[in-house]
């Protein structure tokens, strides 16, 4: 299984991919599945700007789509940045629909300064998590 650090180097290689020719913003991600299995992202960019997908978004469309459905944790480089850039709103919740709360989750330009944290921590009061646990209850 990889490190979290060894997961930073592999997004920092998917961002070398990226489409990103009106921001010049590459953002790579990898998304280590619990059978060992990585999954890469990357940023692409599109002339209408909402219809752009962030690498995050891309990672967990390629892995539902290959058929999986759980996850380790996950890697989001942005390597033009000059500080850790952390999720967008929008992978923020897509992050949180298929990720656990306890996921780890390690973003930044270098893995030097990446922050190392989990889906948790990034989203506290995820509305999703707060129902499942609800309706458990009732």
């Amino acid at each position: 299984m990889q490190s979290n650090q060894e997961l930073f180097h592999i997004a920092l290689d998917a961002a070398s991919q990226s489409y990103s020719p009106y921001s010049h913003f590459r953002v790579g991600a990898a998304l280590l599945c619990d059978d060992g299995t990585v999954v890469l992202g990357t940023n692409v960019e599109n002339r209408s700007f909402g219809l752009t997908i962030c690498a995050e978004r891309s990672a967990i469309v390629s892995a539902i789509s290959s058929g999986k459905k759980k996850f380790h944790s996950i890697a989001i480089a942005t390597p033009d940045s000059n500080y850790p850039v952390s999720p967008c709103g929008a992978c923020r919740q897509v992050l949180s629909e298929f990720l656990s709360p306890e996921t780890a989750v390690i973003f930044g330009p270098r893995l030097e300064n990446a922050v190392a944290t989990t889906i948790g921590a990034l989203l506290p009061f995820d509305a999703l998590h707060e129902l499942a646990r609800s309706d458990k209850k009732a």
